[in-house]
């Protein structure tokens, strides 16, 4: 069923905490989102790049991929500074000195909680703020804690669903969901249900997405 043309365009994005693409793809739909001015309801989906990375990585996100992409140092060193060059230009300050490589299922059971409360959105902007500018720790349970309290969710509330595994569930769900969709790399968008864009595309490919689920609702109506 179509929904109605009055109804929010849903939009599902499948994304992960530490993905550097995810960041400014984020940036590039919100842009879109300001030329498109209709109403638009988002909701995060989890998807974990590496999920056998322990909490307490050794090396830097350097290392870190250049040993789970088989590269030499120097390569992954310049697609940094590419992908750091790129974020730049939509406004965001990637540290990648200052970043810990991390396992990210609990910031994904955080975003869970959050959705829970009404607070998903905030909650995904402060974690990839965290993880990407500001240094954070998004693998250790306290200081994600900490950060739930900064977007007015509870931390107590917030540590104990955490320490108890209580949206893990949620997390596989989400997975399983992703590979149902054939979804292999993030971000992923999927729109109203039918529509998938993959990748941090450009604001302009976003709004026509929109648009164009937009004038079939208004066709079918």
């Amino acid at each position: 069923m179509t929904p109605a043309t009055d109804a929010p365009i849903k939009v599902d994005v499948w994304s992960d905490v530490q993905c550097p693409w995810c960041y400014i793809g984020k940036r590039r739909f919100e842009q879109a989102l300001e030329s498109f001015g209709g109403d638009v309801e988002i909701e995060y989906h989890s998807f974990e790049l590496s999920p056998d990375t322990p909490v307490d990585y050794e090396g830097t996100p350097v290392q870190f991929l250049a040993e789970r992409k088989g590269l030499p140092l120097p390569q992954v060193e310049q697609m940094i500074a590419q992908v750091t060059q790129i974020a730049a230009a939509v406004g965001l300050r990637y540290d990648y000195d200052s970043m810990h490589q991390t396992n990210t299922v609990k910031a994904h059971e955080l975003l869970h909680l959050a959705k829970a409360h009404g607070r998903q959105a905030e909650t995904k902007e402060a974690l990839l703020r965290a993880y990407f500018v500001d240094g954070g720790h998004v693998g250790r349970l306290e200081e994600l804690a900490d950060l739930a309290a900064e977007v007015g969710l509870d931390r107590d509330e917030a540590l104990a669903a955490l320490e108890s595994g209580r949206y893990t569930a949620d997390v596989k769900a989400d997975v399983a969901q992703a590979a149902a969709y054939g979804i292999q790399g993030v971000p992923f968008y999927v729109f109203d249900g039918r529509y998938g864009v993959s990748g941090a595309q450009e604001p302009g490919t976003f709004l026509q997405v929109l648009e164009h689920v937009r004038s079939e609702r208004e066709a079918v109506a």
